[in-house]
């Protein structure tokens, strides 16, 4: 007697803004990544402060030249993938974005807090990054106090990778954004005494 074989059927994009429609979703924080969906990690404050005080100082420095989401999904429809990552910088407005969410042409930057997801924002959410052609990715490790830029994706990765540590004191700016420098010392929490 042969057994059937299970497999997970994934979901499509199209499925997943069904499932919200529907209001099936409404209660549970999740996103769609490569068909799955998965639960999203509660934010510790670690994470809230980093994520606020980098979106803020994006803010002030790009003022009306890109659209700062937090938390907000952005759709990359050729992966079955609606990621909310913490900041994307897309082009436009938000008013570009109010009958859509962003997709991968609109998207300059993408940028992940990492407390307890770093091995996923460092495998699986890199390379759907880069599979969908985000021009940069940048991971803010907060165990490390480091952050680490992808950038010149080839279609399955990042070609190039660079690290910035907090005792380098450097300062790092989008690809996109060249004139609009960070330090890292101004986006982690500062130490605990």
């Amino acid at each position: 007697m042969q057994t059937a074989k299970l497999t997970l059927a994934p979901w499509t994009v199209e499925d997943y803004h069904r499932m919200i429609a529907a209001g099936i979703l409404d209660d549970r924080a999740v996103e769609l990544i490569e068909g799955q969906i998965y639960a999203m990690v509660p934010e510790g404050p670690e994470h809230a402060y980093s994520e606020q005080t980098l979106a803020d100082r994006f803010r002030q420095l790009l003022r009306d030249r890109a659209c700062i989401r937090e938390d907000k999904p952005i759709t990359l429809a050729n992966t079955d993938s609606e990621p909310e990552p913490d900041i994307a910088i897309a082009r436009g407005t938000p008013l570009d974005y109010a009958y859509r969410h962003p997709s991968a042409a609109d998207l300059l930057l993408i940028v992940e807090i990492a407390n307890t997801t770093l091995r996923t924002d460092l495998t699986r959410k890199r390379d759907l990054y880069a599979r969908a052609g985000i021009p940069e990715y940048w991971v803010v490790d907060l165990q490390s106090r480091r952050l680490e830029i992808f950038r010149n994706p080839d279609g399955t990765t990042y070609r190039d990778r660079q690290t910035i540590t907090s005792e380098t004191d450097r300062t790092i700016a989008p690809l996109a954004f060249p004139d609009t420098a960070i330090a890292l010392a101004d986006i982690l929490p500062p130490p605990l005494p």
